[in-house]
Order: structure tokens, then C-alpha cells, then sequence
């Protein structure tokens, strides 16, 4: 696996950008976002809209280092099919059912009032009307695909074909950036966020696939975008 002197003239700003820009500036758009909601009802509809647009344009240039290094094959960052499915089913079935049970007991703590743990982290991305969320379950699905194409698939792969380490290595840097990414949810939340991208990580290197990755991934984010309430405003901004 090897990429071209063009395609790696496009990875390089694209990793530092995911690994040291997309941090410092998601978390300025979050504590942005903080302040003009209550004041502006289209802000969390607008950056819906001008991150989903962001992370697709990380695809548009994933797609196009791809296609100037001939040495690099789609399935060399994860477009296949799924293989030893058998040997890593019953942990993604045990994973579904408890996104699906944990969201019925998450709706009904919200419903009841009560705080749903872990949800102050990012109580500004909760949808509150109709729009938002269409624009929420939007951007889960969008997270879920993008996110698993270019953390997962490419950066990896840049690990271990530009960079000449180990699938391992390659992984735990990747792993490393795509929680940093999330650096807007605070350290607490930025925990979360690494036990699930390990869990993620772990399932495309045991398949060799990111299609069960990005079907949790989504799974995930609609959980926590579509199917839980907004928390109370007297909470909303309370970020940990």
C-alpha cells in the first residue's frame, strides 16, 4: 500500500487540519453556538448545515487522495465486505441492544425530568424543534459516514502506508485525532467519546470493513441527537 506524492500533497493539510485545527475551531463554534441560541432560533440550524458540509468536503478530498495513488486500493480503507462476521457478531449484537435499551431508559430519565448523564456535554446540539431535528438526524448520519471514511479508514491507512507504522500504531494515532476532535465536549465527554471510538476502531480492524462502523456510528449519534429530548435551557450550556 502506497500513496502518491500528489495524493499525500492532500493528506497532509487534511490531517493537520482534523489533528490541530478542527479542535480549537469546533470548539469555538460550540461556545459561539452557546451564546446566540436563545437569541437566534436558525443557529444550531446553521451549523447543522455548515458542518455537514465540512465533513463531506473531507470525504470530496479522502475520494480524491484515493484516486491519484493507484497503489492504494478501496478496500485498503475499508470498502469491503465485512469479513469474520461470525467471530465479532454477537459483540455487535450485544452492542446494538444496548444502544437500543440504554436510549428507552435515557428518554424515559429526560421525560422524568431528571438529568440524562453525560448529555450536558453537548446540551447545545439538542434539538428543540422540528427543524433542528431533521438537521440533527442529518448530521448523525452524516457524522456516522464521513467520520468512519476519514478517521478511520483514511488516517489509518495514511499510518500505515506514509508513515510506515504498524496497523496498531496507525490506529491509536487515528483513534488519537478523532477524540480530539471532539474537544468541544470537554475532557468527561472526550472519555466517552474514546471508548466508543475504540470500540469502532476495534470492529473495522477484526472485519476489515467501516460498514458496521459507520451503521453503529449513526445508530450512536441518532441516539443521542434524535431520540432523546433537549435537556431543560436552565442546563443547556452547562457543558463539562
Amino acid at each position: 500500500m502506497s500513496f502518491s506524492a500528489p495524493s499525500l500533497l492532500l493528506a497532509a493539510p487534511l490531517t493537520a487540519y482534523l489533528a490541530f485545527v478542527s479542535p480549537w475551531l469546533g470548539r469555538r463554534q460550540y461556545d459561539r453556538l452557546a451564546r446566540r441560541r436563545d437569541h437566534d432560533p436558525r443557529a444550531l440550524v446553521h451549523a447543522y448545515r455548515l458542518w455537514i458540509a465540512e465533513e463531506w468536503v473531507w470525504v470530496a478530498v479522502a475520494a480524491l487522495i484515493l484516486v491519484l495513488s493507484p497503489g492504494i486500493r478501496p478496500a485498503d480503507l475499508g470498502f469491503a465486505t465485512p469479513t469474520h462476521l461470525s467471530q465479532i457478531a454477537p459483540a455487535v449484537a450485544g452492542m446494538t441492544g444496548a444502544i437500543v435499551i440504554g436510549t428507552v431508559l435515557l428518554h424515559r430519565l429526560a421525560r422524568s425530568g431528571r438529568a440524562v448523564p453525560g448529555q450536558a456535554a453537548v446540551a447545545e446540539l439538542m434539538p428543540r424543534t422540528s427543524a433542528e431535528r431533521w438537521h440533527g438526524l442529518g448530521m448523525a448520519v452524516t457524522a456516522g459516514v464521513c467520520e468512519e471514511i476519514v478517521y478511520r479508514g483514511l488516517l489509518i491507512a495514511l499510518g500505515v502506508g506514509a508513515l510506515g507504522l504498524s496497523t496498531t500504531a496507525a490506529a491509536a494515532l487515528a483513534l488519537a485525532v478523532f477524540v480530539a476532535g471532539h474537544w468541544y465536549q470537554g475532557w468527561k465527554g472526550m472519555a466517552v467519546v474514546a471508548l466508543l471510538g475504540f470500540w469502532l476502531t476495534t470492529v473495522y480492524l477484526a472485519t476489515g470493513s467501516l460498514l458496521l462502523p459507520i451503521v453503529m456510528h449513526v445508530l450512536i449519534d441518532v441516539r443521542g441527537l434524535v431520540c432523546l429530548p433537549a435537556p431543560p435551557r436552565g442546563t443547556v450550556g452547562q457543558a463539562v
